[in-house]
């Protein structure tokens, strides 16, 4: 019997991750990739699954897909989501991505995984407004400062270059540190208000990342101004039911994720019959591989709901592991 050639893992931890310094174009490229790839039919993307161990008060999100060349990778994200960390002095998302080879199945890498889903999912609401917000939007209107929030803000800002930006989150104490933070790193003023009306009234592009922890419609209709760009991404819903009803566009990162479950933003808009196969404008991917066109009027109000995708993981994994190569950052294990 012959022996098999040796098989090897790249490793990147966290401080792996911090020391390759992605860009924000890095960034937003991947994400990019892996949707054109989505929009082409290249990638397979499987139903997120949870683990709930019953120990704590928590439980695993396991997220699977596949993207073809030039990726060229499958891979699964599993990442903690266990709200009492913070006693242990540890974050309450502690996660890993897994890449394989979907051609003879070997483990390719391994990764820190809880940074990679903060960044993604900022990369997808930026990479919505490339292709669905007005080029001319001047002002954000920010609800949220958890997680994402801070990806979403200055991954946007790196496209639009905001005249004003507005942040606002229940607790006075984490808006006035999240301005305080976007402040520092983007080097302009940040204007933190105290209510979401003053937040999202008349802006170009509105992003609403609350986390409540029951269903409240705390976005008002009224307020969104003609023409803009609204993200709601909250896993219980704060919009209105009326909000999709102002809209000339809606538009999906993935249509099989959104119309089942009993989570998000636009749950009983789905329910309602108000978001369907009929009434949705396209998925995101779609419109980034040219098949359906983004924003075609100055006029026009589209929204962009997103639940998250294993294929932004992949990808953004994959240009880490890439980037790593080229830097010398992370180490190399032997598997087999």
């Amino acid at each position: 019997m012959h022996a098999m050639p040796p098989i090897y893992i790249t490793f990147l931890n966290r401080l792996d991750i911090e020391a390759l310094a992605l860009s924000d174009d890095e960034i937003i490229a991947a994400i990019e990739t892996s949707l054109a790839a989505q929009g082409r039919g290249q990638t397979v993307i499987e139903p997120r699954v949870h683990l709930a161990p019953g120990q704590s008060n928590g439980h695993f999100n396991v997220l699977r897909g596949a993207i073809a060349a030039p990726v060229d990778r499958a891979g699964i994200k599993v990442v903690g989501d266990f709200v009492d960390n913070y006693k242990l002095g540890f974050p309450s998302e502690l996660g890993v991505v897994l890449l394989l080879d979907p051609r003879m199945g070997a483990p390719k890498a391994i990764l820190d995984g809880a940074g990679i889903t903060d960044m993604r999912t900022g990369a997808m609401t930026a990479v919505g407004a490339k292709y669905l917000a007005r080029k001319d939007s001047k002002v954000l209107g920010h609800v949220g400062a958890r997680g994402s929030s801070y990806w979403n803000v200055r991954l946007l800002d790196r496209l639009f270059d905001f005249d004003e930006i507005r942040v606002h989150s229940k607790r006075a104490e984490s808006r006035e540190a999240f301005g305080a933070r976007l402040s520092k790193d983007l080097g302009k003023q940040i204007i933190v208000t105290e209510d979401w009306r003053s937040c999202v009234e008349g802006a170009d592009i509105v992003v609403e990342a609350s986390r409540l922890s029951q269903p409240e419609p705390l976005l008002k209709t009224e307020w969104i101004k003609p023409a803009a760009f609204i993200v709601p991404y909250g896993t219980m819903s704060a919009v209105e039911l009326s909000l999709t009803d102002i809209c000339q566009k809606l538009v999906v990162d993935d249509w099989g994720q959104c119309k089942g479950g009993p989570f998000g933003s636009l749950r009983e808009h789905v329910n309602a019959g108000k978001l369907s196969e009929q009434t949705l404008h396209a998925e995101m991917g779609q419109i980034v591989a040219g098949l359906k066109p983004g924003r075609e009027r100055d006029d026009e109000t589209i929204l962009f709901w997103h639940r998250g995708l294993s294929l932004s993981d992949i990808a953004l994994a994959h240009a880490m592991i890439e980037k790593g190569e080229r830097l010398g950052i992370g180490q190399r294990l032997r598997f087999a």
